[in-house]
Formats: C-alpha cells, structure tokens, sequence
C-alpha cells in the first residue's frame, strides 16, 4: 500500500474520535504531518496529560482535576435542588444557558438494557448516597427525550419519590424561533402535553 503502516495507524486512531470517519482521519494526519507538526506534539502532550490528570468529580461526576469540582464546592450554588444529565458536555450546555444555580450528577450515560449498561453503570448508587444527604428538595431530570433517555428519567424519578422528593422533567417540545410546519410529530405531541397557562 502507498500509505506507511505508521500513517495508517495515526488515521486509524484518529477515527476514534465522534463523527470522524476515514476521509476526515486522513485529512488530519496529512494535516497535522504536513503543517502542523508542532501543533500535533503539543495535542500530545495535552491529550497525555489529561487522560492521566482529569477524573470524575466525587460528588457530582463531571470531568475535573480535583477531588470535588469547582461547581460542586462553589458556596453560591444552591444545594437543594440537582440537575441530572446523562453527560458533562450536557453540564456545559446548562451553564452556558445561564440562569440554572443548583448543583448536578452526571450519569456518564442512560440505562440500555440491551447494551448492558443498568443502573450501577450510571452511578446510581452514589446519586442515592446524594439523596440520603437530606438536603436535596428536588430533582431536575435533563436526560435527553430518546427512549433511553426517557427510561432512565422514568427510574430515576421513581428513586426520588420514594423518598419524598420533587422530581421535575425539562421541557421538550417547539424550540424557540421554530415554526409548526416543519416540527416533527413526537415534538409537537409533546409540545401539547406540556403546554403551560398563560
């Protein structure tokens, strides 16, 4: 082949990454090997030092360097009400919207049965050490509106009724600025089911 074992493999693991396939693994390694070259010593160097230093939070699991993040230790925060999400992306999605000054858990995933991924493999029990804290007044439940996503906020809430706590569901449904014609039918039954009083 005219392509060295060495480059195959970079673009090999290149493919690794979310939504890069071949065509796009090529163009960055020729990219990088090209143009780039110190560019790619120093990714490296940083992608070494993060898979070695960053873990999860002990309380919340979001991605950090520390014991116990910067959210979950930050006093302005309110600790009575926890945000559930399925992934830290989605923490930064939340923060980035502003206006949301509780705490989280990140679930690192949703129940898949199929997949094998139950309950212990999204942490449920340290989300129900969170709980027994007693300071917890309700629960936001952000997982994402696929089937899994509802499963795992349907078991999630369950948990926190059982122990007398209000368990809340974002809204779903028309997004701001969309238009009905081109909404699909899930969104606008949904929609409709969660209409509020105005």
């Amino acid at each position: 082949m005219l392509i060295s074992p060495l480059i195959q493999n970079l673009m090999a693991a290149l493919k690794c990454l979310p939504g890069v396939g071949p065509k796009s693994a090529q163009r960055m390694a020729f990219n990088i090997l090209e143009r780039n070259r110190d560019a790619g010593l120093r990714l490296s160097a940083l992608l070494q030092e993060a898979i070695h230093k960053v873990k999860n939070c002990e309380s919340c699991r979001i991605l950090c360097e520390e014991t116990i993040c910067r959210l979950c230790s930050h006093h302005g925060r309110d600790r009575s009400i926890l945000c559930v999400v399925e992934t830290p992306a989605d923490v930064l999605a939340l923060e980035q919207a502003g206006g949301y000054r509780g705490q989280y858990f990140v679930l690192m995933g949703r129940l898949s049965p199929l997949d094998g991924i139950g309950p212990d493999a999204i942490g449920m029990g340290l989300f129900q050490e969170r709980l027994k804290e007693g300071h917890i007044k309700e629960v936001i439940l952000a997982t994402n509106p696929t089937v899994e996503g509802e499963a795992t906020a349907h078991y999630i809430a369950e948990l926190v009724k059982a122990r007398n706590i209000r368990a809340t569901r974002i809204a779903h449904g028309v997004p701001f600025g969309g238009e009905l014609e081109y909404l699909d039918g899930g969104t606008l039954a949904r929609a409709l089911l969660a209409r509020l009083v105005v």
